[in-house]
């Protein structure tokens, strides 16, 4: 072969091998184009458009009176289209950016005029369309914001221009009462693993609301702009919590909590009160010391923290013996020295006793270990289920079922459970080896002071949604009688008893009536069990002790100024009850109830003086206010009439100041245009001028008061 036709060969060659390339090439574009193109145009897609999250304005939580507990505040960041005024208008965007950069530096202070001036203009210079220009800014900030030059739509002789603002909103939750039952308010961390704490966590499928949508589109620097400065989907808020808690109520546990806490240098503790019938929980508040040595709201401790309630329990145990019916109020039982035998162990009273045989009722006033040991060994002792069993029928072996979550689960062992001894029943008997948390065991003295009816705690009475109610809830029954109408009337009688004449008579109130039981128990260590002396103090009870409204129960652990249940949580117990009382008139009764006239049948008579006044004060007394010669003419069977003298005002005319106040006798004087001089104090009974005498303005007059 010679050598052109060889050359020829490797040429065609080489251009057949060239078509071919071509050909595939061309085949592989077509696949593309119309086989997997739907498939990479979404995948285009994906990278350029988004969808964002709209998040919807998260529900509010209010108290029981009205007050704010927790809410969304918005806050914006915002954001500057250098291009929404076109590019052959930029005589208009020149006339209005220095007056735009001189207001922002103003308003935030955060850059000088001329730091926004290079800003914007070189955001205008690369025809940016989403430049930051601040975050975290108020609502109140951007109507405000939204008044500057370029912010705002705006008309340039004939022709529109629209703003160049972009905002990009987010909920920011806010407790205006700051640490004010911020543990039972709780939060929703939704960041890693989800944890849900308080009301907030509880109830977040009514505050969350539904999040609304808004396409996004990734332009050059990767950065998303909004496709729309309309949100494609528009969120819908959240529901309204409307709480049980009363925010006066809140703050006065919280602020005796905290009081008490410092002064026996405690590690942490926790109130709660609640009202007796609804089971509502108008107060609960729990405080930790920190590393710091301030006492801060971080643990639930109400809810959460079960351990051995001690000598408050002791309720129960006596509620089982009264109940079956094993002994009386009357029933004598012999304590000795105040130490109990028993296998392996000796049972001691903290202080000696007075004398060796004492009465069930004298021996819980006292808070016996051995007395109440003894009893409850002496009658269960063969038969040491029928004691649990009677507890568990109390309802205290049973999850209350919160509202909220994070509830221990309680602990009353039986013989059947794997713990059980010898040592088991006796140890039960006066607060040891069981687990229930404080609100737990309020639960069960508010079932004693609602005469046997068991009531689930309250945290939350109604869900509301654009203000209409989307769910009420009420009191939850446990148990409608855990024991007999005459068993709870004995231990009413026998919980009066410590308070007036055991172990909390110091924390009796004159004013109104009380009952309940002091707590003390050695709290156990993990390994080192007992034997670390820290202790538990607790006081738990109820108020007034005849048609209880409210029950409260105060557990503080390991205080180191002292230990006993009556000095260190009754304190508590006691300013809180006070306070609650002063300020809840419906515990004071009637005006008829409360006697307030002492003296005699007839109503005391009015200062002379403005009869309004006087006619609004009476009325809202309940008292029908008349002249006197009405009464004069016809007395008021009712006994409520009340006579009254109506001053008539007349500049120049000396007016009748006699038996006046001093503030009412200055006014009348002054209106009808004397100078006044006051003597004395009281009330008047002497002026230097005639009454209706016509004299000149500014003449002085002396009135003596006594």
């Amino acid at each position: 072969m010679n050598i052109r036709k060889s050359i020829l060969i490797r040429v065609y060659l080489a251009f057949g091998l060239m078509v071919f390339g071509a050909l595939l090439v061309f085949g592989k574009l077509l696949h593309l184009q119309y086989v997997d193109g739907g498939e990479w145009r979404a995948m285009v897609d994906s990278l350029t458009i988004r969808e964002r999250v709209i998040e919807a304005a998260r529900g509010n939580i209010y108290s029981n009176d009205g007050s704010l507990l927790a809410t969304s505040v918005p806050e914006y960041e915002l954001r500057f289209d250098a291009m929404s005024i076109p590019a052959e208008a930029n005589d208009v965007f020149n006339s209005k950016v220095d007056s735009l950069a001189y207001r922002l530096s103003a308003y935030f202070r955060d850059k000088s005029a001329r730091q926004y001036l290079v800003l914007l203009k070189n955001a205008r210079a690369k025809r940016a369309r989403y430049m930051l220009i601040k975050r975290n800014v108020s609502h109140q900030d951007l109507k405000v914001v939204k008044t500057f030059p370029l912010l705002h739509t705006f008309r340039e002789g004939k022709k529109r221009y629209s703003t160049s603002l972009v905002t990009v909103r987010e909920n920011k939750r806010i407790l205006p009462f700051t640490n004010l039952a911020a543990r039972t308010i709780g939060y929703k961390n939704t960041k890693g693993d989800t944890v849900l704490v308080g009301l907030e966590g509880a109830y977040g499928s009514y505050i969350d609301g539904k999040s609304g949508s808004q396409l996004m589109q990734r332009i050059a620097g990767g950065v998303w702009v909004p496709v729309n400065r309309e949100v494609e989907v528009a969120p819908v808020d959240g529901s309204d919590i409307i709480s049980t808690l009363d925010v006066n109520i809140q703050d006065m546990a919280q602020r005796a909590l905290e009081k008490q806490l410092i002064a026996s240098d405690a590690d942490n503790g926790c109130v709660i009160l609640m009202e007796v019938e609804t089971g509502e929980v108008r107060a609960i508040a729990n405080f930790t010391r920190d590393s710091e040595g301030v006492f801060r709201e971080k643990y639930n401790y109400a809810i959460a923290q079960g351990a051995d309630p001690g000598s408050t329990f002791k309720l129960a145990s006596y509620l089982a013996l009264l109940d079956d019916k094993l002994v009386d109020t009357s029933t004598t039982v012999d304590i000795g020295n105040g130490t109990y035998k028993v296998p392996s162990h000796t049972i001691k009273d903290s202080h000696a006793p007075k004398k060796s045989v004492v009465t069930v009722k004298e021996a819980f006033e006292e808070s016996s270990n051995v007395g109440v040991a003894k009893l409850v060994n002496t009658h269960y002792g063969s038969s040491p289920a029928k004691y649990t069993s009677k507890l568990h029928h109390f309802g205290l072996g049973q999850p209350l079922g919160l509202q909220i979550p994070g509830e221990v689960k309680p602990w009353v062992k039986t013989p059947d459970s794997r713990t059980w001894s010898k040592l088991s029943l006796v140890q039960m008997a006066y607060g040891y080896e069981l687990r229930l948390t404080p609100l737990q065991m309020l639960a069960f003295y508010n079932a004693v002071a609602n005469n046997g009816r068991m009531v689930a705690p309250l945290f939350v009475k109604e869900i509301r949604h654009l203000g209409n109610t989307v769910e009420r809830f009420e009191a939850r029954v446990i148990n409608e009688h855990i024991a007999s109408k005459e068993a709870i009337e004995k231990v009413q009688k026998m919980l009066e008893g410590v308070m007036i004449e055991g172990t909390g008579k110091r924390l009796s109130s004159p004013l109104y009536t009380s009952a309940g039981k002091t707590g003390t128990a050695q709290m156990n260590d993990g390994a080192r069990g007992y034997g670390a002396r820290r202790y538990q103090s607790s006081f738990a009870g109820y108020f007034p002790a005849q048609n209880p409204k409210y029950s409260m129960i105060v557990v503080i652990r390991n205080p180191r100024k002292g230990y006993y249940g009556g000095a260190i949580a009754g304190p508590v117990f006691k300013e809180l009850a006070d306070m609650v009382y002063a300020n809840d008139l419906s515990l004071h009764g009637t005006l008829a109830s409360r006697k307030v006239n002492m003296a005699g049948g007839k109503t005391p008579l009015t200062l002379n003086g403005s009869k309004e006044a006087s006619t609004a004060v009476y009325q809202a007394l309940g008292f029908n206010p008349s002249s006197w010669n009405t009464v004069a003419q016809s007395a008021d069977s009712s006994g409520k009439g009340v006579p009254f003298v109506e001053v008539q005002v007349k500049e120049g005319l000396v007016p009748n100041v006699m038996g006046m106040g001093l503030s009412d006798a200055i006014f009348t004087m002054e209106n009808a245009g004397f100078k006044t001089k006051v003597s004395g104090r009281g009330k008047v009974i002497n002026q230097s001028l005639v009454a209706g005498t016509k004299l000149k303005v500014g003449t002085p007059i002396i009135l003596a008061l006594n």
